[in-house]
């Protein structure tokens, strides 16, 4: 550092920009996760500036010859800003630059910048030194000693140009056809959007006014900021109307790119302010660590996925929790609802698994066998679906989103965790009971069924071999139940987004008016009925999708895993329950007790595995949607396990809810007891 400090003087001789990356090439730790040595290191420079008033000097001069001489304006407007390019032009540029970087030209600062902070992992020490640090460093410079005003009034007129140019890209994005779509408003004259070039161009020119006659600008930054938090409030109308108009990837970019230019101006202005104070206001060496972190990770594909699939995501996983609460039964009714739902579904189950093991013995060939496979598990969980019965394993991916909403909520203190805790009960309970009624009703229909064939044919429903095979299936141990299991929630979390995707479609695309208004089928079913099959399609078309799209994954995996060679299939507990009965009566019920306790061991874990893969990955992206982790669900468990050791019955019976009535006298009577 002394070596480098003293080389700064002379700059003919020296490259400033090679002197400054070699100066940040000392104070970064050898491991960039390092903070506490980055800070030590930030606070020994400090040490020799205020030391060496020469160094400081040195220094100073520096960094204002590399200001001076170079064009900053795309640094500020284009660095940690998704471009206007799109999603796929943005990541085919990304791949591209990664492969072959472009050329730089230092002549722009955007360039200097990369070659300063050339390591990919600086901005992890940069984010990471606190505010008083870079206070003292700040401080250190002494930068009222330096009379050079030329590099200052450069870099103003710079950042000037960049309030411009990022106002325009705002208004820009805020009149795209896409947001005028969900938002009419913006078009209005009243438009915040509309008045804020007028007001940037206001300021910018006070501001060379004041600069050329040596005075201060009568107008200030104020009224832009006023307009940046209208516009704020449109973004987050705009958010709430998507889930009545739907949500595209090109809405999502929009306002993606539309939230970064407005805090990007927002930092601008308030560099610009005549007596900002660094040491005071964090904001520039935020900046810093944001050019850094973005300059760093200019090249990474997983960055730009993320900031475009967030609200997506969000919307997809809204859809699926607005559907979740229809899977909770808060009351002793719904939760008996709820069983009867689950026996009818465990009725249908137990034809489809002898469809499926008929198809099987018919020996179709491969392709078509896999594609009968999955029609008839689809046909069937659609019918299900139109029948209004509940299939359990359909739940988890539902009451995840729900839970993830809730968890969002920003209630707060020990009444937000009581609430947490009181719906995953209700989330458990309720999928006790749908276990049970899907088992329960699909094991005796199972048996009926093939005894009723072995009446009615004189032969099994299924022959010794494949009953074997059946069991043989169901051992957790000596086959591979417990990965197809796995593989089964796997399905179950991906029909859920394909649900909630469905249902976003439905919105955006406007099918349920596009079906109300079709003459044809008005003409064949009446105005009224027509409104009705619109309505019901508006309320379940993702329903259906997702059971649909379930019913072909299942059929078909075992297929492709015979195409290719992989030892890949499904097991779902409600069909492995009826495969059991299928079994039992095939064998002429001549199997030890052993291998019925492993048959049934083997059902309860296939059963865990599908609720748990499916119910954690969706938990996991409905988190991720909202910007939370699985962490913020941890307070969770100890909260979930004190009420079951306090109240275990709650996990498998409703508790009796006080009556409407009673409810309102113990609220009534509340104020007066306190």
């Amino acid at each position: 550092m002394d070596t480098l400090l003293r080389t700064l003087a002379d700059g003919q001789q020296h490259s400033p920009t090679l002197l400054l990356a070699g100066l940040i090439d000392l104070v970064r730790p050898a491991n960039p996760a390092d903070s506490a040595q980055a800070i030590k290191n930030v606070r020994a420079l400090s040490y020799l500036l205020e030391q060496h008033p020469d160094y400081r000097a040195n220094l100073r001069r520096g960094l204002l010859q590399q200001l001076g001489s170079t064009r900053q304006i795309q640094l500020y407007t284009d660095v940690g800003i998704l471009s206007n390019e799109g999603f796929f032009s943005s990541m085919k540029t990304r791949i591209g630059e990664r492969l072959l970087p472009p050329p730089r030209n230092l002549d722009y600062l955007k360039d200097v910048f990369s070659q300063l902070f050339r390591d990919k992992r600086d901005y992890q020490w940069v984010q990471a030194l606190p505010q008083a640090v870079c206070g003292d460093f700040w401080c250190a410079l002494h930068w009222e000693e330096e009379s050079d005003s030329e590099a200052l009034s450069h870099t103003r007129w710079q950042l000037l140009e960049a309030v411009q140019v990022l106002s325009s890209r705002i208004v820009a994005i805020g009149l795209e056809p896409e947001l005028v779509r969900v938002h009419p408003d913006i078009e209005r004259f009243e438009s915040p959007f509309l008045h804020l070039n007028a007001e940037v161009f206001r300021f910018v020119e006070g501001q060379r006014d004041a600069a050329t006659d040596g005075g201060i600008a009568d107008d200030d930054e104020k009224h832009i900021l006023v307009l940046l938090e209208q516009c704020e409030g449109i973004v987050q109308r705009i958010r709430k109307n998507a889930s009545r108009y739907g949500i595209s990837v090109s809405l999502t970019y929009h306002l993606q790119r539309l939230r970064q230019h407005i805090h990007r101006l927002r930092q601008v202005l308030t560099l610009l302010t005549p007596d900002y104070d660094p040491v005071a206001d964090p904001t520039l060496f935020r900046l810093l660590g944001e050019l850094v972190r973005a300059d760093n990770r200019r090249h990474k594909l997983s960055d730009l996925l993320t900031s475009n699939i967030e609200l997506l995501a969000l919307q997809v996983t809204e859809h699926a929790g607005q559907r979740g609460e229809h899977y909770i039964a808060e009351s002793r009714k719904e939760w008996l609802d709820m069983a009867q739902a689950a026996m009818g579904a465990g009725l249908i189950v137990g034809f489809m698994a002898l469809i499926k093991l008929s198809l099987a013995q018919a020996h179709l060939p491969l392709l078509l066998e896999g594609m009968a496979f999955g029609l008839n598990y689809a046909l069937g969980f659609m019918l299900i679906q139109l029948l209004r019965f509940t299939v359990a394993t359909k739940q988890p991916a539902m009451t995840a989103a729900r839970l993830a909403a809730a968890i969002h909520t920003p209630n707060g203190g020990k009444a937000q965790l009581t609430e947490l805790t009181e719906l995953v009960v209700s989330v458990l309970r309720t999928q006790f009971v749908a276990i049970v009624g899907n088992v329960l009703m699909a094991i005796p229909v199972a048996w009926a069924i093939a005894e009723g064939w072995k009446q009615l044919f004189g032969a099994q429903a299924v022959s010794v071999a494949k009953a074997q095979h059946l069991l043989q299936d169901l051992d957790p141990l000596a086959s591979l139940s417990l990965f197809h299991a796995a593989i089964a929630g796997v399905y179950l979390f991906l029909s859920g987004l394909i649900a909630g995707y469905h249902d976003n479609l439905a919105i955006y695309r406007r099918i349920p008016e596009r079906l109300a208004a079709l003459p044809w089928l008005n003409r064949l079913l009446g105005e009224r009925r027509t409104r009705c099959v619109a309505q019901y399609v508006e309320h379940n078309l993702g329903a259906l999708a997702g059971n649909f799209y379930f019913g072909l994954f299942l059929g078909l995996t075992g297929t492709v895993g015979v195409l290719l060679g992989l030892p890949i299939d499904i097991r779902h507990i409600t069909f492995a329950s009826a495969n059991l009965a299928f079994a039992a009566v095939g064998l002429d019920y001549l199997m030890s007790w052993q291998t019925l306790a492993w048959s049934v061991l083997g059902i309860g874990l296939i059963g865990l595995l599908n609720l748990l893969v499916s119910f954690n990955l969706a938990l996991w992206v409905a988190l991720r949607s909202r910007k939370l982790t699985l962490r913020d669900a941890l307070p969770l468990l100890p909260a979930v396990g004190r009420h079951f050791l306090r109240r275990p019955l709650d996990f498998f019976w409703p508790p009796r809810r006080p009556a409407p009535e009673d409810e309102a006298v113990a609220e009534a009577l509340e104020p007066s007891q306190r």
